[in-house]
């Protein structure tokens, strides 16, 4: 029999937030389940198209969210299938050519880019998002973190 919780979507429904720069933003709480990733590529794809950015630039913060949100998932706590917590994604545009990716969880964990062994197959998450972004970093908050990437836009 299969839970509740496990057939669940792995999204809430999308909030839409305005902003002084006159580009609404975008937040979702993602379930800490691997379908969540492609739900966060498709919210970067989504919004990024919404604001009228590059192919190159969509692609870019199509893959960041998805790091993102795929370290939520493996590092950030409980991997008990029947409540696997959540995180949530926020796309912003704090300027006309800036934008701020976010992914908020429950863990206070720093995380920390690391050189993976050639045949390893994880662990390259924060070396693709440091080589994409403008910067990037961790923000401590009560009750958890939120790690953030800044890529550079067109006007």
């Amino acid at each position: 029999m299969t839970s509740m919780t496990a057939r669940r979507s792995a999204t809430a429904v999308p909030q839409l937030h305005a902003h002084g720069t006159g580009y609404p933003g975008y937040d979702v709480c993602l379930v800490r389940l691997p379908q969540s990733a492609a739900v966060a590529r498709l919210a970067a794809r989504t919004t990024m198209k919404c604001w009228g950015l590059s192919e190159d630039l969509t692609a870019d913060a199509e893959l960041i969210a998805c790091e993102l949100v795929t370290n939520a998932i493996r590092h950030s706590g409980s991997r008990n299938v029947q409540e696997p917590g959540h995180c949530r994604l926020t796309l912003e545009r704090p300027a006309s050519d800036a934008v701020r990716i976010e992914v908020s969880d429950g863990s206070m964990t720093r995380p920390a880019k690391r050189e993976p062994g050639e045949d390893e197959p994880n662990g390259r998450g924060l070396i693709l998002v440091a080589a994409l972004a403008a910067d990037w970093g961790v923000t401590h908050r009560p009750g958890g973190k939120t790690v953030w990437a800044l890529l550079r836009a067109q006007p």
